[in-house]
Order: C-alpha cells, then sequence, then structure tokens
C-alpha cells in the first residue's frame, strides 16, 4: 500500500525523465513535508513493512541475481534493514531535538545549541552484493534526517532492482522518495544534477570516480567502499571457534562481501590446525551442495585467473564449474604477496592463509598496506587486543567474530582512506546525513558587550582581557 494520497508515478524512469524526477523530489522537500517528524516516522515504519511484508518476493530476488539461500537473504537483507527501520522510526524524535551547550563564561548570557537540519535532496547509489540492505539501509539514516531521497539500485542485481522499483512507490511516499533503475551511464546523469548528498557503496576505484564527478558540483559524499579486510589469528586464540566463524562468514554470499575476509594472518604455532579446522567446517557448511555462484561470468573469470596464478599451496577445494558460475570454497596457503590474491580485493570463495612469525610482524603486515574496511582479530589475551585495537587502523574492528559489526544501530559502520569516508548505521546515519548547523542566541539588555565598543580605552582593554 502506499503512505501518502497520491498515486505513485512510474519510478523506474528513462534517463531523460531524471531531471522531471529530480525536479519533483526538489518541490517536495522545498515544501517543508519531509522535516515533519510524524512524516519521517511514518516513512521509516513503512519502509520496515516494505521488508517485512515482501520477504518471499526479496528472498526470490535474491536468489535469482546471487543463488542466495532464503536464511542468508533473510538474514543480511532483510532483518537487519528492517531492524534498522524500527529504530529509526522508535528514536528519530529524540535525535531530532535540540543539544543544548553549556558556554564559556565570556559567551554569557547567552544559548548556544546543534540544530539538526537536512541536507536536502539525497542520492543513495547502492551496491549489487546486498541490494537491499546496502540501498535501503542508508536510506534509513537519510529519511530520518527529513530528506527526499532518490535511489539508485545496482543493475547488476536486477531482479533486486525491478523489485525495489515496484515496492518503494507502493510503500513510501512517491514525491519524496523515488527509485531510479539504469547503469553506470544514468549513476553519472544522477551525480550531474547536483544533490545535496551523495551516498555510494562499490567498490574503491568506481567511488574514485563517483568523488571526482560529486566534486564538480560541491556535493558532499559518503563513500563504503572496501578493500582487504584481514584476519589476524594470534597464537593463544580458541582455533576450533575461529574456524568456524572465519569459514561461515567467507561463504555468506559465496565471500562476495566488502566486509568478508579477505585474507588471514595465522601465527606459524596454530597455522597448520586453523587449516585443518576450516576444511573441516566447509566440509560441513557445505555438505551437499555444489560450488558457490559468484554473480556473473566476468566475476568468475578474474577469481578464477587469480586462483590458476597462485604460487600458494590449494589446502581446500580449488575447483570451479564455468558453465554453472560457481567456484569451490577454496583455501590457498601462503600465496606470494605480490600475486593477485594478495594485492586485489578477492570478493569471492577464496581465502589466502599467510604465516607470521609474531604479533608484531601481523600489525606491520596490515599497516604496511591500504587501510581496510574491516580488522578482525582472534585472541583470548586483552593485552594482545588492546595493541591491535589502538595500533592496526581500519574502518571498524571486531574482536572474535566477524561482521557482526555490520548489523548494529548501536555503533558507526564506515571506512577509513581508501575504504571509504563517512559512515552511518541508527543515529550515525541520522547526523550522516544531517547538517549540524550551531546556533546561538543572546539577550539585547543588558548590552554586556558596551566594553568592547569603540573608542578602545585602556580600562576596556584591561576588563576585556579578564573577560575574554
Amino acid at each position: 500500500m502506499t503512505t501518502e494520497a497520491t498515486a505513485p508515478p512510474s519510478s523506474a524512469a528513462p534517463a531523460a525523465d531524471i531531471p522531471a524526477i529530480v525536479a519533483r523530489l526538489r518541490k517536495t522537500f522545498s515544501t517543508g513535508r519531509t522535516r515533519d517528524v510524524a512524516w519521517r516516522k511514518r516513512q521509516l515504519e513503512a519502509l520496515e513493512r516494505l521488508l517485512v511484508d515482501n520477504e518471499p518476493a526479496i528472498a526470490a530476488a535474491l536468489e535469482k541475481d546471487l543463488g542466495r539461500q532464503p536464511f542468508e537473504a533473510w538474514l543480511a537483507d532483510i532483518a537487519s534493514t528492517a531492524g534498522e527501520a524500527a529504530d529509526a522510526a522508535k528514536n528519530v524524535g529524540k535525535w531530532t531535538k535540540r543539544k543544548h551547550q553549556w558556554l564559556e563564561f565570556a559567551q554569557l548570557p547567552g544559548r548556544g545549541w546543534v540544530e539538526y537540519e537536512p541536507n536536502g535532496t539525497v542520492l543513495i547509489i547502492g551496491a549489487w552484493n546486498f541490494p537491499f540492505a546496502l540501498t535501503l539501509g542508508p536510506a534509513v539514516g537519510a529519511i530520518a534526517a527529513g530528506n527526499a531521497v532518490l535511489l539508485k539500485p545496482s543493475e547488476v542485481a536486477p531482479a533486486s532492482s525491478a523489485l525495489m522499483a515496484e515496492l518503494v512507490p507502493r510503500y513510501l511516499d512517491p514525491d519524496a522518495i523515488a527509485v531510479v533503475e539504469g547503469d553506470g551511464a544514468v549513476s553519472q546523469e544522477l551525480i550531474a544534477q547536483g544533490f545535496d548528498r551523495l551516498c555510494f557503496t562499490g567498490g574503491t576505484e568506481i567511488g574514485r570516480k563517483v568523488y571526482e564527478s560529486a566534486a564538480a558540483h560541491l556535493t558532499p559524499v559518503t563513500l563504503e567502499l572496501g578493500g582487504k579486510s584481514p584476519v589476524i589469528v594470534a597464537a593463544d586464540a580458541d582455533v576450533a571457534v575461529a574456524a568456524k566463524r572465519i569459514a561461515w562468514t567467507k561463504l555468506i554470499n559465496s565471500g562476495q562481501i566488502c566486509i568478508a575476509p579477505d585474507y588471514v594472518l595465522a601465527d606459524a604455532t596454530v597455522r597448520d590446525e586453523l587449516v585443518a579446522k576450516i576444511g573441516e567446517a566447509v566440509a560441513t557448511f557445505e555438505a551437499g551442495n555444489s560450488g558457490k555462484r559468484i554473480v556473473n561470468e566476468r566475476h568468475f573469470d578474474r577469481l578464477t585467473t587469480a586462483l590458476a596464478a597462485t604460487k600458494g599451496t590449494v589446502a581446500v577445494g580449488g575447483g570451479s564449474n564455468a558453465a554453472a558460475v560457481e567456484i569451490d570454497p577454496t583455501v590457498v596457503v601462503d600465496p606470494a604477496l605480490d600475486e593477485p590474491l594478495m594485492t586485489d580485493e578477492i570478493f569471492g570463495p577464496i581465502l589466502p592463509i599467510v604465516t607470521v612469525q609474531s604479533l608484531d610482524e601481523a600489525i606491520d603486515f596490515v599497516n604496511a598496506r591500504p587501510k581496510p574496511l574491516a580488522a578482525y582479530l582472534f585472541t583470548k589475551s586483552k593485552g594482545v587486543r588492546e595493541r591491535v585495537i589502538k595500533e592496526v587502523s581500519s574502518g571498524g574492528m571486531l574482536v572474535n567474530h566477524l561482521l557482526f559489526q555490520f548489523s548494529t544501530t548501536k555503533l558507526p559502520f564506515g571506512g577509513v582512506g581508501p575504504s571509504g569516508m563517512g559512515a552511518y548505521h541508527g543515529r550515525f546515519g541520522f547526523e550522516e546525513f544531517s547538517h549540524r548547523k550551531s546556533v546561538l542566541t543572546k539577550p539585547t539588555r543588558p548590552d554586556l558587550t558596551a566594553i568592547i565598543y569603540p573608542p578602545y580605552t585602556e580600562k576596556a582593554w584591561k576588563l576585556a582581557r579578564r573577560l575574554f
């Protein structure tokens, strides 16, 4: 159902209609409709219903696009995003309240606070690997902040994109929230409209091009990119648990996750045990299954070429099926550090494991490379934990598990350096898509600033020095 009275227009419009769609959104924003907290709450509640009501259709689209199992579709795309929308609907009224600040003595009498105002009209360019979570997820923050929103799903997941284009105008205000489908050329035309804020999720190289295009309009940008997220398995780690958790998260969505474990740095004393137990976990988790489905032939060819070029030992898997576009879950031990598996983001079900002799070597290894979106650590030691937290820079960090830092609304999710800029989820998403306007008010009587009006007498100067 549609939450607003007007009938939804066709959102999957051709590129020629983009200026008209953007103009409609801007007109709606200019009326002040999206600033109303009650409107924001209704949209967020409707977004939650969109996901819950249509779980079977969403799961079917994800299976068609990505070969995703229903449980993984629910866990990663539906439950996490619906939960975030529900949390924002519950808290948006509190988030929008003024935050008064104590002023310095020299500023008294007076009152100061932060006023959160929406950016305006926001463009969100989603990613194909989790098309609902990485398109509608950022939209939660944008809607909570009171913006008009244009969603551009990834064309690489066409069934999910088409379903989003169908459902969004049925559930959400079509004059304020729209979907435009299309390829990279459509994204470029959208960016050229000069939005008030842009959020892009995707690879680092494309993110750099998006950033350059947005700069022409001085559009502020949130970039959720990727990189090679490491897992450090310390000598004192619980290897049995670490192996299961690493294997499970590497297999979700065939490893096509921006925060998937890209490689493991295993202490030499536990390396062989870790490799063996990851192999056991893979055999258990994948019993009766064929290989892991890759999104398309281009990515399949990229992954199989990298695997064929490895100088490491293939300890688990290694097979592939070109006809089915599938690759077996694969573990490669000690590949060459200059080969594609160790220089490029893998984004597939292949896991390199590199042997290190100490924690120092592991920390130095990570820090010698571009800052990742996520860093993971398995250890029982508080001292090891604190060292890695303090010495390794990454967008986020999780100790003794993987991926769960994405699914909480209580912590910001975002990158650093080449892995991205900006962060969202929960209140952090609301703030990301808001302008924090500082407001200072002062009374006119008594006029205590008279002491700093000209002429500047010696007496006034001495008094001003004491006050300021």
